[in-house]
């Protein structure tokens, strides 16, 4: 589960995961990320939260499994170093890993981890997997916005990558409806069963898509290639 964060008011932080953590250890959650979304700037922040955590709710402690993005996404105008915050957690980068030579300049100053995204690209998102998965980085496949045959790919990198801790895809939760002509073919992709996506749907050339069996219509387009 993922506990979203101001980075801007410690009390407000500790309490939210806490609070959260609670529910979780009540349902039987295993385990909890943090995510700051770029909003803190001074390390201390996130290292007093963290040893707060850790002195007075030591299971939660426990169950965080990372800490996400919580410094600016610019890393080249922001060059925070980070070594002290990843030695309590690991630490992903998630808003800068668009480019492999940002994961670079990540590792340089500490970070452990990068969260990919295929909406940032497949391509970007297969190199910085090689180079994050040669220099000892872990790996997580993320996004909120893969409707549609979107969802497949990047079902599929996180199947193939070698993730941390599975694949984080909340798309069907805000808008389900979107993908309904494709659920049709692979309702396991779209549907979570006790946490789980099922690809065992996809066959054939390609991503396995079946493109001509979902048969969706899509609009006439706006751009054309060499027009």
């Amino acid at each position: 589960m993922k506990i979203k964060l101001r980075g801007n008011d410690q009390e407000w932080d500790h309490a939210r995961v806490v609070r959260v953590g609670e529910i979780s250890l009540e349902s039987g959650v295993e385990w909890l990320t943090t995510d700051f979304n770029c909003t803190v700037t001074d390390p201390e922040y996130v290292k007093g939260f963290l040893d707060r955590l850790r002195d007075e709710h030591p299971r939660l402690y426990g169950m965080i499994l990372y800490v996400e993005q919580p410094f600016p996404y610019d890393l080249e105008a922001n060059p925070i170093d980070t070594h002290s915050l990843s030695a309590r957690k690991p630490l992903f980068l998630d808003e800068s890993a668009h480019d492999w030579r940002f994961v670079r300049l990540g590792r340089e100053l500490g970070w452990t981890g990068v969260a990919l995204k295929t909406c940032k690209t497949q391509t970007g998102a297969i190199l910085s997997a090689c180079w994050a998965k040669a220099h000892g980085m872990t790996l997580m496949v993320q996004d909120l916005t893969n409707p549609m045959l979107a969802q497949v790919p990047h079902c599929l990198l996180a199947a193939h990558v070698g993730t941390i801790m599975g694949v984080e895809t909340n798309g069907m939760q805000f808008y389900p409806e979107a993908s309904a002509v494709e659920a049709r073919v692979h309702p396991g992709i779209y549907q979570r069963r006790e946490g789980m996506v099922d690809l065992g749907t996809l066959s054939g050339a390609g991503f396995g898509y079946r493109v001509e069996e979902i048969g969706r219509e899509l609009p006439e387009a706006v751009v054309v290639f060499g027009e």
